[in-house]
């Protein structure tokens, strides 16, 4: 093999980020020791420049509909153009026909809906991003949608979450295309995180919808947050907001989708992984700041959330210049 053939397929008003992350990732790859050089394809309906989602054009590399094989990877972009690019036929068939060509499919944010339209993804596991999943779920209930990773990979077909969450995929193909140590050159000289595992959450409470509108639970949310360390039981916190427990959880799943005991559970273990990358402090010491009664239980808990421990999270988290 000579050459790795990279199809990324791109459309009106798909997302520049979604592209350029898998582009200039594999191309740095390509300068810093890749054994195996990828060549990198554009390719858009009939081979026209696409008006991206940002307003700017891009020129198509090659024409999808005649593009022949192999391909090593396929990868669909997404975009707000991704409800139209899902309902065209065309693009839709051809991607299907170039997938049965290619070692590796791939999509990246809202691009999960061009492969589950070519029925790329029936019967699979797939993600997308955290706030088209629920569209993706019901059109396309042969798909089982989880919107939390980052990535899911299940078989030969891999979906990537929103936006930035490709060059993690990306970074993830050139680690099993070449190893470890090329990956984590290419991270390095991106400025960016030395691999943050696949089953990362997309979501968290830094960076999740602002508090609740309603008066009760943001107060409840407020006082969460601010008392990591405290008792944050059911039976405390109807107390302290001066409900009733069925009624405070009949709050929390109404506003913020989970019960009490499971809002709390997650607030701890998102701010024990944000004082884990942006702290040096013992593990010991971050399991009693957010309220957990042992490191081990903090362990425990990581691995149920992250599908890691915590110093393998910590040290994957940390970007080095």
């Amino acid at each position: 093999m000579k050459e790795r053939v990279v199809v990324t397929v791109a459309y009106d008003h798909a997302e520049l980020l979604d592209i350029a992350c898998v582009t200039t990732t594999l191309g740095m790859a390509n300068q810093l020791g890749a054994r195996i050089p990828y060549r990198q394809l554009i390719a858009t309906p009939a081979g026209r420049p696409i008006e991206l989602h940002s307003g700017l054009a891009l020129t198509g590399q090659q024409p999808l509909e005649r593009l022949v094989g192999p391909v090593h990877t396929l990868i669909v972009s997404g975009g707000l153009g991704h409800e139209r690019a899902a309902a065209d036929t065309r693009l839709v068939g051809h991607v299907r026909r170039l997938a049965k060509l290619s070692k590796r499919v791939a999509s990246v944010c809202t691009g999960a809906h061009v492969l589950a339209a070519a029925g790329l993804l029936d019967g699979r596991k797939a993600t997308t991003h955290w706030g088209f999943a629920a569209q993706l779920a019901a059109r396309f209930p042969t798909v089982t949608v989880d919107p939390d990773p980052i990535y899911i990979r299940d078989g030969d077909v891999c979906t990537a979450a929103g936006v930035t969450s490709a060059l993690d995929l990306t970074l993830a193909f050139i680690e099993e295309d070449h190893g470890p140590d090329v990956a984590r050159t290419v991270s390095r000289h991106l400025v960016t995180y030395l691999q943050r595992p696949g089953n990362q959450a997309q979501m968290s409470i830094f960076t999740a919808a602002p508090p609740p509108g309603h008066d009760v639970v943001r107060r409840l949310a407020d006082h969460v947050a601010s008392g990591l360390d405290g008792d944050l039981s059911s039976a405390t916190l109807a107390a302290y907001a001066g409900v009733s427990e069925r009624h405070l959880a009949r709050l929390f799943v109404e506003h913020l989708g989970q019960t009490p005991g499971r809002y709390v559970r997650q607030v701890r273990i998102e701010a024990a992984a944000n004082l884990l990358t942006s702290t040096e402090l013992p593990l010991a010491a971050v399991a009693r700041r957010c309220g957990f009664g042992s490191a081990e239980t903090l362990r425990l808990a990581f691995a149920q959330r992250y599908g890691t421990t915590p110093a393998a999270f910590r040290a994957t988290q940390t970007t080095t210049g």
